[in-house]
């Protein structure tokens, strides 16, 4: 599986962005796709999954109520709609995939997931 993310971007605070992750070669394996962030000095970190078959999806806190992922099953394509953006979400924001059957609080952690596409950036201004 072959990820691609795209859509990051410099925006202000209280703007949107809206991510891509696109998915070529063995899609149908797929179990969950995830986004994750990494901001300058920090840790990865877990922003937002979705499990491919029911479309059930987890969030972290900081993102709730924000941010809402989405999968496209016809264009092998999850979105990431960024709402409300603060300048704490400035991060390289990357996409994962897992084909193992896991539960939700597992796919939390990115030592979960198989698959990872490149980091897109994105960079809110106060």
């Amino acid at each position: 599986v072959q990820l691609q993310a795209s859509g990051g971007g410099l925006v202000q605070a209280g703007g949107s962005l809206r991510l891509s992750c696109a998915a070529s070669g063995r899609t149908f394996s797929r179990y969950a796709t995830g986004w994750f962030r990494q901001a300058p000095g920090k840790e990865r970190e877990f922003v937002a999954a979705i499990k491919w078959s029911g479309g059930s999806t987890s969030y972290a806190g900081s993102v709730k109520g924000r941010f809402t992922i989405s999968r496209d099953s016809v264009k092998n394509t999850v979105y990431l709609q960024m709402n409300s953006l603060e300048p704490e979400d400035t991060a390289v924001y990357y996409c994962a995939a897992t084909v193992r059957n896991l539960i939700t609080s597992s796919l939390w952690h990115d030592g979960s997931y198989d698959y990872w596409g490149q980091g897109t950036q994105v960079t809110v201004s106060s």
